[in-house]
């Protein structure tokens, strides 16, 4: 639906001049916004009324946007979308819907939103390679805005800002590992496994989390590949078992 206000403004020489604000909401949420000035103030409501006839008439399109948080709502959503995201990416798009930067418009986003982002991370404790993971996911649903779901987002700016970002420290690779976890490390981490273990939250089903461990430490294979395995997949005449969506340097498959 749209609407408009005139707005009186006063100038340096003491003239006045009205402003028509234009406004398109969907849902109760703010998706247009133009504004255009006048000398007059009756050529002001004029061109207002019929701004929003046209609006209303579709007779000169508009881009809808919508708040970055509405559009990570969307992706949410979508279980197309959803079912094929992983773990790690689902829990920082979550993350990212309660930040500063989902009030955003996403046809507004701007370099210096997400500077302002990458520091209040930084600030929280985390750390850069961390912090990419922002950037690069909240870029990866900005992509789907228009083709998905007709939405207009600013992707463009990421070209800009991920190499100033990289620039200024506030984003980066994950430190290299340059060694293995010490048998006292392993130690501590079983104690608190067998404790977690031991635990049913609502009934459910025992989590075998030393097995896991255990299993992961001998195969070098991560947590998300490890529960993905199926007993049909297990090939005991050859000592083989498929692994469902491998992580790969240069594509996911499956491979054995």
């Amino acid at each position: 639906m749209a609407s408009f206000t005139i707005e009186k403004r006063t100038k340096a020489n003491g003239d006045f001049s009205y402003r028509c604000k234009i406004v398109v909401k969907q849902k109760n949420v703010i998706i247009h916004r133009e504004s255009k000035t006048f000398r007059k103030k009756e050529l002001a409501r004029t061109y207002g009324r019929r701004r929003v006839q046209e609006i209303e008439n579709d007779e000169i399109g508009i881009k809808k946007t919508i708040p970055l948080s509405a559009l990570l709502d969307l992706y949410f959503e979508n279980v197309h979308l959803w079912e094929k995201t992983g773990r790690t990416k689902q829990y920082v798009i979550k993350m990212l819907r309660d930040c500063d930067i989902a009030k955003t418009q996403s046809n507004k986003l701007k370099t210096s939103d997400l500077i302002a982002h990458c520091k209040i991370r930084q600030l929280a404790g985390a750390k850069p390679s961390t912090v990419y993971h922002d950037i690069c996911y909240l870029r990866a649903v900005m992509k789907k805005a228009y083709p998905v779901f007709d939405i207009e987002a600013n992707c463009s700016v990421f070209d800009e800002a991920i190499p100033t970002l990289i620039d200024m420290g506030l984003i980066g690779k994950s430190d290299r590992r340059t060694r293995r976890p010490t048998q006292l490390e392993l130690d501590k981490l079983k104690v608190g496994l067998e404790i977690r273990e031991k635990q049913k939250p609502n009934g459910h089903v025992r989590i075998p989390y030393l097995d896991i461990l255990d299993f992961s430490i001998l195969t070098c294979m991560r947590i998300g590949e490890v529960c993905k395995l199926r007993w049909d997949d297990l090939n005991l005449k050859h000592k083989t078992i498929i692994v469902r969506d491998r992580k790969d340097p240069v594509k996911r498959k499956v491979i054995t």
